[in-house]
């Protein structure tokens, strides 16, 4: 279970993944050992996975972005097969309830780009996508709940 300080650790840590031991022991009023020894244990709960750049898809490139649900179950399903799972293309997947199987959110360089992986997606089932026109909330930091 994660206590107030924990969360203040979080939250710094989500704001700026650079931040030295020291800094954030300074920010939330800690020594940097305690700090530290928090840091590791959740990293070690799973809390803490890793630390991440945030990338614009298209600043690097990659301006066409889709959500794809698949319907796909079975042997073909497309959560049987790591080789398409691992595709760059596919930044998120999510295995979902309902009618689907997964969601994948998809950034390629052109319409083309997509077609093909589309078609690639369509041996494991039906995609169905819907293109993104735009992200207002891209990303955000996961806050203490209420």
């Amino acid at each position: 279970m994660l206590d107030s300080v924990d969360w203040q650790i979080l939250a710094e840590l989500q704001a700026d993944a650079r931040l030295s031991f020291n800094e954030l022991s300074r920010r939330v009023n800690l020594s940097a050992p305690a700090v530290t020894e928090r840091v590791r244990r959740m990293h070690d709960s799973g809390v803490l996975t890793g630390y991440h750049a945030h990338v614009d898809p298209a600043a690097a490139g990659l301006p066409v972005t889709a959500l794809v649900r698949m319907e796909c179950f079975g042997p073909r399903c497309l959560l049987r097969d790591a080789e398409t799972m691992s595709r760059p293309e596919i930044l998120q997947l999510h295995r979902v309830t309902g009618d689907a199987c997964c969601v994948l959110f998809v950034a390629v360089r052109s319409m083309p780009h997509f077609e093909d992986v589309i078609d690639r997606l369509s041996e494991h089932g039906r995609p169905s996508s819907t293109m993104v026109l735009s992200s207002p909330v891209w990303w955000r930091e996961v806050s203490r709940p209420e």
